[in-house]
């Protein structure tokens, strides 16, 4: 192939692909994006799994402050603080969807039907 030439072989080999995934069934597609739709995500189980993982971290932070206090050499300050601040952010963010979640409830609440 010469510079400047354009290579009809290859965007007929394009446009051939482009044909053939546009022909291919493969389920929902969204419109907007051209991807498939994402999952449903059941609220109830996305909520116990974010507890889950604050309560996980929070459990973590305890245990290696623990060990720390008893004398392991294994465990740094460093990282005993680390994994307390990451349970603190945690669960400071866990306060804060609750509240949200307080808000949205009352503000619920108060309309007029």
């Amino acid at each position: 192939m010469k510079t400047g030439m354009i290579d009809s072989s290859k965007i007929e080999a394009m446009i051939a692909q482009l044909r053939a995934a546009a022909t291919r069934p493969d389920g929902p597609v969204n419109p907007i994006q051209g991807e498939k739709a994402a999952p449903k995500v059941d609220f109830g189980s996305a909520l116990k799994s974010a507890l889950d993982q604050v309560n996980t971290a929070q459990n973590k932070s305890e245990e290696l402050a623990k060990k720390f206090v008893l004398g392991d050499d294994s465990v740094s300050l460093s990282d005993v603080m680390i994994n307390s601040q990451k349970a603190n952010i945690a669960f400071q963010a866990t306060i804060q969807v609750r509240n949200k979640l307080v808000s949205a409830y009352h503000d619920i609440m108060n309309m007029s039907v």
